[in-house]
């Protein structure tokens, strides 16, 4: 065991000392031998292709499902009810995984989401896909957290620092290859291997993992489970992402569950404050790298996730393209993604953690810079640019902030730290897409005004009937029916509709520089001090 830091040593001049909530001490990896090393490697990263790859495959397969199942008006639960409860089960993988150790529960989360696999193909209606689907979902949850948690203690500062970047590239390229392999499968074999594809893959993942992961012993007391901590955040994540995603709800109801929310975050905290384990240690927020990198990934959510969400609405409503030339515009995005999270994750080691987070999230309100001045004359060409743009800042900054974090907190806080960046940016997502899908619906309403414009080919009601369900801009049967008059004023509005999104995404990106700009200096082997400690 090497010699303990002290905060001067650990913090270059002019940054803040970070609080330690133990004694901590600049260690070695857990001891694996290489072979054992590259294996769990290849099961962690085969587990995390899954789950990006569930994440993305199913919505090319969901036509056909539904022309199987029928269920249309739940149609949008199947996606749904996966994000919810990969999304509020994330901080408990993480937390127990501090507890108890990774390998049991990356094990478990793989077990669970194989089971919801299997059922979700047995599917005998969309009730049950729906269902299957949150089982599913209960699995996931453990799979990036816990991989990116697994990669922190396996490898040393320098190598783990190149293995979180090639990971980014990892889940990248399946969020790329998602919708081609689900049309793959759907239009060659049948919609439910779309699930079944898991089974063989997530067996040989979990046989890689558990074979060749070897976890120090720990010695620690027995410990005791937060379940008063874990029930409130759970229920609170639940009620939230529910309230948030439900466009039908109206104002008054979601005003009266969001104030539930709040009743419930301030009982969450009484828990833990009181709780010998807490589920979420509230010392974290104490650590200036993780309450900055999890506030900005809040914001970097919300500008990037919301807006993702509109941007095939655009390119498809507004310039005129068929779905898949819109889908394709993301492309770029996720392309830059993954190359500049390789490129960030070695940028780190040689002028530190702050300056490259930094030229990420610029990049990124640059990007948005460029989305809010679209216009309908835009060209298809100049959205996947700027697309770019922001891709490359995602990617300089989420794995750079990400190995902040973990060289900034002890081994036992190291996967409720490294699954709480995951679950601030998840819930800034849901939080985006519901603000920015406000403002869409607002702005629309607004511009009612201009109906007088479009000419009396179309009645009043159909024309505010369109207004309210653009459908008739993306489906290109109706499209081809309207008159040109209406056609060209509804992709004005929308697309000055969708300039109030992208605004509002630049907004947000603005704050999540201005928050990045409180992370402490210094490199990243000044603060790797993670006590990843042997026992």
């Amino acid at each position: 065991m090497s010699k303990p830091e002290s905060p001067s040593e650990a913090v270059s001049s002019g940054a803040q000392t970070l609080p330690e909530p133990a004694k901590i001490t600049v260690t070695e990896p857990v001891p694996l031998t290489p072979s054992q090393r590259m294996t769990v490697t290849l099961g962690v990263m085969l587990g995390l292709f899954l789950g990006a790859l569930e994440a993305t495959v199913v919505g090319t397969a969901m036509p056909t499902v539904i022309a199987s199942l029928g269920g249309l008006h739940i149609y949008s639960w199947v996606f749904s009810a996966y994000i919810l409860t990969s999304t509020v089960t994330v901080p408990l993988w993480g937390r127990l995984s501090d507890l108890y150790g990774r390998k049991r529960f990356i094990l478990l989360g793989i077990a669970i989401f194989l089971i919801g696999s299997a059922l979700s193909g047995a599917a005998a209606s969309m009730s049950q896909l729906v269902l299957f689907r949150a089982i599913q979902g209960l699995g996931a949850g453990a799979l990036l957290p816990l991989g990116m948690t697994i990669i922190g203690e396996i490898y040393s500062l320098e190598k783990r620092a190149r293995m979180q970047g090639l990971f980014s590239g990892v889940w990248g390229l399946a969020s790329i290859i998602g919708p081609l392999i689900g049309g793959f499968i759907t239009d060659n074999l049948s919609w439910r291997w779309v699930f079944y594809i898991n089974i063989p893959f997530g067996i040989a993942a979990a046989l890689l993992v558990g074979l060749a992961l070897v976890e120090p012993r720990d010695h620690r007391k027995k410990v005791t489970i937060d379940y008063a901590g874990a029930i409130t955040l759970t229920a609170l994540a639940t009620l939230l992402l529910l309230t948030l995603g439900q466009q039908g709800w109206s104002w008054a109801l979601k005003l009266g569950l969001l104030g539930v929310c709040a009743f419930l975050l301030a009982l969450f905290l009484v828990f833990e404050r009181r709780a010998e384990e807490p589920i979420v240690p509230l010392s974290l927020f104490r650590h200036r790298i993780f309450s900055v990198s999890s506030a900005n990934g809040f914001f970097v959510g919300m500008a990037m996730f919301g807006s993702l969400s509109f941007i095939p609405l655009f390119v498809q409503g507004v310039i005129g393209t068929t779905a898949t030339e819109a889908g394709t515009a993301l492309t770029p995005f996720m392309l830059c993604w993954v190359g500049f999270s390789i490129v960030g994750s070695r940028m780190i080691l040689k002028i530190g953690y702050r300056p490259t987070a930094l030229l990420g999230v610029g990049l990124l309100v640059a990007g948005f810079l460029g989305l809010a001045t679209l216009t309908a004359e835009a060209s298809r060409l100049m959205v996947m640019g700027y697309l770019a743009l922001a891709g490359a800042g995602m990617g300089f900054s989420m794995v750079t902030l990400l190995i902040a974090v973990q060289t900034s907190v002890s081994r036992d806080q190291l996967g409720i730290a490294t699954s709480g960046t995951v679950f601030f940016r998840s819930i800034g997502g849901a939080v985006g897409v519901a603000v920015m899908g406000a403002v869409l619906s607002a702005q629309m309403q607004v511009q009612a005004s201009n109906l007088s414009g479009l000419g009396s080919s179309l009645s009043a009601e159909q024309l505010t009937d369109l207004l309210r369900h653009p459908d008739a801009l993306i489906n290109p049967v109706a499209r081809a029916q309207l008159p040109a008059s209406v056609l060209d004023v509804l992709q004005q509005i929308l697309a000055t509709a969708l300039h109030w999104v992208f605004i509002v995404g630049l907004i947000v990106a603005i704050l999540a520089l201005i928050v990045t700009l409180f992370l402490p200096a210094g490199t990243a082997q000044e603060h790797a001090y993670g006590g990843r400690t042997r026992t």
